[in-house]
């Protein structure tokens, strides 16, 4: 199978305004580095505007466009995913459909690429026009809370937009869990990574399909999936609490010794509430991880396929194309299963 020296790989969820301008900025700025030799790879993310008839009309006008919509709406990580699985370039650039990250920057992270000799060339946001203070506070304090309690470094202020070479695209896909923080999943895999600076730009249509519920949902995900120091917190609540109490004793102590009477029911009341929201807090913490080995333990795909135009080169290694049988197991663990695998494809 031949493959293109270059995949561009682009989640879109109610992107019909934007989707005309992407595949004209996205195109030029991949024949400008390889010719013809490239893929567009654009997954609809169960959008409910028009996205996905105007991929088709696209991918029929472009033989190098591959559109892919899913059954449903998976979520941009796991979109993302489904891309970068059924991509084939020797080069991916993961961009995002809003035009936010400019594309006309692919020839600079090549080279960028090429000088340092990375794997992974990640775009680090200086600037963020068009968006709410709200939101570049919030942002910046995840990054950095983020990079206080996980094992794994992760830079600050990225998003997905990257250029990745095969070999860390390979080895990213061998991950297989369920939650996935992606710049976190990439940073784990390491390799030579080096960033790249840029100032990113307002939204050309649209709005936002990132609303405040889903920036949490991902940085819950990111917080339990690269790091299991919140599962601690109930020791150093317990010492804070054990410190409390000796205050709590001393000051009782000393009322005694005074001969003022303490008031029994607002301090027990205090205690009973602050004790009760401290379990309730951590059992909630375990219960998130405990969710998260639930949902793991199923073994789903990841991703499911409904409709395919264009070429697509790429092989389903992560879900599950329906129609065609190209579904492969989560991680399979046992030769036999990676015997039945190589059977079926």
């Amino acid at each position: 199978m031949h493959r293109p020296t270059l995949s561009i790989v682009v989640p879109c969820y109610n992107e019909a305004l934007t989707l005309p301008q992407l595949h004209a900025r996205v195109s030029a700025a991949a024949k400008a580095e390889v010719g013809e030799d490239y893929e567009l790879v654009l997954i609809n993310d169960g959008s409910k505007d028009d996205s996905w008839p105007i991929m088709q009309r696209l991918s029929a006008e472009d033989p190098r466009l591959v559109a892919i919509n899913l059954s449903r709406n998976h979520g941009h990580q796991l979109a993302l995913t489904a891309g970068l699985d059924l991509c084939a370039g020797e080069q991916i650039l993961v961009i995002d459909a809003d035009l936010q990250d400019p594309p006309e920057l692919l020839g600079e992270m090549r080279a960028k690429m090429a000088a340092e000799q990375a794997d992974v060339v990640y775009a680090v946001r200086r600037k963020r026009d068009g968006e709410t203070f709200f939101k570049k506070a919030t942002a910046a304090a995840f990054y950095r809370l983020l990079d206080r309690v996980t094992d794994t470094p992760i830079p600050l202020d990225t998003g997905d937009f990257r250029l990745m070479s095969r070999r860390a695209l390979d080895a990213f896909l061998s991950l297989p869990e369920q939650a996935r923080f992606i710049r976190g999943m990439v940073a784990w895999v390491g390799f030579r990574q080096v960033p790249f600076p840029y100032d990113r730009a307002e939204r050309f249509a649209g709005e936002t399909n990132y609303p405040l519920s889903k920036m949490l949902r991902l940085a819950f995900d990111a917080m339990t999936g690269f790091s299991t120091k919140p599962l601690t917190l109930a020791s150093h609540f317990g010492v804070a609490l054990g410190g409390a109490s000796v205050l709590l004793l001393i000051y009782i102590a000393y009322g005694f010794i005074r001969g003022n009477a303490v008031p029994g029911w607002t301090s027990l009341a205090f205690i009973v509430v602050l004790l009760g929201s401290v379990q309730m807090f951590v059992l909630g913490m375990i219960g998130e991880y405990l969710g998260r080995l639930y949902v793991e333990s199923k073994r789903r795909p990841l991703y499911l396929v409904s409709d395919v135009a264009g070429p697509v080169q790429g092989t389903a290694k992560l879900g599950y194309r329906a129609g065609d049988g190209h579904h492969i197991a989560v991680a399979p663990t046992a030769p036999e299963a990676v015997e039945e695998q190589k059977a079926a494809e």
